[in-house]
């Protein structure tokens, strides 16, 4: 009887051991629910979950936002016009529009309107693109998505679906393709938010309201086309640059710049122009308060664009967007971060993904400054690297939250290159899967880097880059200092690379970049150049000399009790100082060639 009980209390216990066996094996062995889920239902969302799906994988393509329809910024924030990169040729000799990456963009662009489109026909594309892909499901209106990080990889996502239920998704690959970079975040990937690489966190680009007007004929649309220093095609007109004057009801928070109109098919049109300040994208409330502003001021505005604008004298104002036109928040840090001189020099990277042309449009950070076109680089490229965050796998970024400096952001943030790195990430969710790499490793494979843009290009992808010169400051005496310039934001060359390094520098524009020095490089220059202003009567009118200059760079310049500054030779360059035409006006070249040295002998930093 004894042996019995322990035979049978033996084998309980070797059945319980194997149970627990099973259990640990299919716990390890568990194939994930998806092969790649995608956090976001904007075009650069879009783009990578049908990317992924056509290279046969699982995918779960799902939104976060409480959204019931995909597009995200087109559909839902309106913006119906696209910043396209173009080739430095433009058009081809049949008229037809050159511009890089194609893909899937392509596919997209090819059915849409024009460069304005009808935010119906987009919702229309999206929904059969996702629909024509059997291995994609999609999962709208859903809440509180997180990701599921385990190691310091990424596993997969956690949510609450429309009815309230609770749900966990497993996946080998998770791509972030919302606005703001949120799964990445809550994962723990270091980031920047606005210009906080330039030393102003506090700083970020004017969100936007977009509002809808009726009641546009064939005629009217003529004749607004027609408006003076207004250019114009069939779906966009850009111009009627008088709205910068409009004299706003909140000057501190919100006011109009130069109009973007796209038409629609209804006859309506959408304005995006209205730029709202002092506003937090990832802050829900700030974001309320945006439409509040935005709501309050609009029937103003379209009051005024009746009263001063024929044209505009018989239409209506129907509605505003459902979203927010948000154009910066959170910049991921990445295996590597795009930098504004990669666009000033037209840089090809090994393992590009995508090509960039649209210009680097810094948008108002507040209502004392109108931004700027800082630059028009004629073709730069995107590296997968950007896309792949720092110190955490299993997560791709794609869009505008991407590893991208504030600077280069104002170009590379454009949707036709979100699309184009969503449909690389989808490819590389592939790859990554096929070779058993993590993507940080297959970021630093070069034959793994070939497979990815091999596979990019027989889907359609173009990464030939094109033959072009490159600009005059490329060969300049002073590009060296340029560089360090335009990375510090002090220099600015528009539409036309127009840098003016050969002009005379003055008093004022000297102090301007030494305060934005105190900005970008607090812990090594910190005094206050504006006691050095203050005893020019004519600063605008005052040549700047190399005595003036070094009395500027030591007002900045923290020293110890009963020591002296350091002298101008001491922190700049022999070959500087000896490339110095006249001492007693140094030009705009000389002057960044003058700070790059100083920024290099006191931070350590070269900008290259």
């Amino acid at each position: 009887r004894s042996f019995r009980i322990w035979t049978a209390a033996l084998a309980v216990v070797v059945l319980a051991a194997m149970v627990f066996l099973v259990f640990y094996l299919v716990s390890v062995f568990k194939r994930p629910d998806y092969d790649v889920i995608v956090v976001g239902t904007d075009p650069e969302g879009i783009a990578a979950a049908v990317s992924a799906s056509r290279n046969d994988l699982k995918v779960l393509l799902v939104d976060g936002y409480g959204r019931e329809k995909v597009g995200g910024l087109m559909t839902l924030g309106w913006l119906n016009t696209l910043d396209m990169n173009y080739t430095p040729a433009r058009v081809d000799e049949q008229g037809n529009l050159l511009y890089f990456n194609k893909g899937i963009f392509k596919e997209f662009f090819d059915r849409i309107e024009g460069t304005s489109f009808d935010i119906q026909t987009a919702e229309n594309i999206f929904m059969e693109m996702i629909e024509s892909e059997k291995k994609l499901t999609l999962l709208m209106n859903a809440h509180q998505i997180e990701p599921i990080v385990k190691d310091g990889t990424v596993t997969g996502i956690r949510l609450t679906k429309a009815d309230g239920t609770n749900a966990e998704y497993t996946a080998g690959a998770v791509i972030d393709a919302t606005q703001n970079g949120d799964m990445a975040a809550m994962a723990g990937v270091p980031y920047t938010v606005g210009r906080e690489d330039l030393g102003e966190a506090d700083k970020r680009m004017a969100v936007t309201l977009v509002f809808k007007m009726g009641y546009v004929t064939d005629e009217i649309w003529k004749s607004m086309a027609n408006h003076p220093d207004t250019k114009a095609d069939q779906h966009s007109i850009w111009g009627y640059w008088e709205m910068w004057d409009y004299p706003s009801s909140n000057p501190e928070r919100v006011r109009m710049r130069g109009l973007n109109i796209g038409r629609q098919n209804d006859g309506t049109i959408l304005i995006n122009a209205l730029q709202i300040f002092g506003i937090d994208p990832l802050d829900p409330e700030s974001v309320k308060e945006a439409f509040e502003i935005g709501k309050r001021e609009i029937p103003l505005v379209v009051q005024y664009m009746k009263e001063h604008f024929p044209a505009f004298s018989n239409l209506e104002l129907i509605d505003v967007a459902p979203e927010l036109y948000v154009r910066e928040s959170r910049h991921m840090e990445g295996e590597y971060r795009l930098s504004i001189v990669d666009l000033l020099d037209n840089r090809i990277f090994d393992d590009r993904i995508a090509f960039g042309s649209y210009n680097v449009d810094i948008q108002s950070t507040s209502i004392h400054d109108q931004g700027s076109v800082q630059l028009k680089p004629i073709q730069y490229s995107i590296p997968f690297r950007s896309l792949v965050p720092k110190s955490i796998d299993g997560l791709l970024v794609v869009g505008r939250a991407a590893s991208f400096d504030s600077l280069p952001h104002g170009s590379a943030r454009v949707i036709p290159i979100g699309m184009a790195t969503g449909q690389a990430a989808g490819v590389a969710a592939k790859i990554a899967r096929k070779h058993g790499v993590t993507f940080r490793e297959l970021a630093y494979d070069e034959k793994l880097i070939r497979e990815l843009q091999d596979t990019l290009v027989s889907q359609g992808v173009d990464l030939d880059p094109v033959e072009f010169e490159m600009p005059d400051y490329a060969s300049h005496p002073a590009y060296r200092g340029l560089k360090a310039a335009v990375s510090m934001y002090m220099a600015v060359g528009g539409e036309t690379n127009n840098f003016a390094l050969d002009a005379p520098s003055n008093v004022q524009r000297f102090n301007n970049h030494m305060r934005q020095l105190t900005k970008v490089h607090p812990d090594v220059f910190d005094g206050n150049p504006e006691h050095v202003l203050w005893k020019f009567a004519e600063p605008l009118k005052t040549p700047v000399s190399l005595d003036i200059a070094e009395r500027f760079l030591q007002s900045i310049i923290p020293v110890k009790e009963g020591t002296s500054p350091p002298a101008l030779t001491d922190l700049v360059r022999a070959e500087t100082l000896e490339m110095i035409r006249d001492e007693s006006a140094i030009t705009n070249g000389e002057a960044y060639l003058i700070i790059a040295d100083v920024v290099e002998s006191l931070a350590g930093v070269v900008y290259d």
